[in-house]
């Protein structure tokens, strides 16, 4: 099941980023630019929109040297120890999460399965390991959007 993002969402989400959130059209933009290390990224989030034949969440980021869409975000987590925001899209058994930080980073990743998430670490290759660590905090997800704490703390 899909959820619409709220303006109070986007406001939690601008406050950890650092950064104001404007509203445009049919979507919320935030900018995060870092000068001095150049870094930048745009970050787009669609509350609400028209994605094939369903309406739901869609959350795009644009930087110098790339772009990178989450289509029906079903949920985010936010970490203010870390000064991000993970962005999810569940459905059926995997996951996809992108990762927005403040200091104008992004990572995206994409069908991670859900066993991963919850599974001994030290098991798993150092490539999928970066995976099932960055999502592990998304582990409970069924309630993401409704949770009030802040899980770094």
């Amino acid at each position: 099941m899909y959820r619409n993002l709220e303006t109070s969402d986007i406001e939690r989400i601008a406050d950890v980023l650092g950064v104001e959130a404007k509203k445009e059209a049919d979507h919320w933009c935030l900018i995060l630019d870092v000068a001095e290390h150049g870094r930048y990224v745009r970050l787009e989030i669609y509350p609400d929109i028209m994605i094939g034949n369903d309406t739901g969440a869609l959350v795009s980021t644009y930087t110098h040297s790339a772009h990178l869409q989450l289509h029906f975000v079903t949920g985010y987590v936010i970490s203010t120890l870390l000064g991000e925001v993970t962005f999810v899209a569940e459905r059926e058994g995997f996951m996809s999460g992108l990762t927005v930080e403040r200091e104008a980073a992004c990572s995206l990743y994409a069908n991670v399965d859900n066993s991963v998430l919850s599974g001994d670490f030290t098991r798993l290759g150092p490539e999928v390991m970066l995976s099932g660590i960055a999502l592990c905090l998304t582990d409970d997800s069924s309630d993401i959007l409704d949770e009030e704490e802040d899980p770094s703390q």
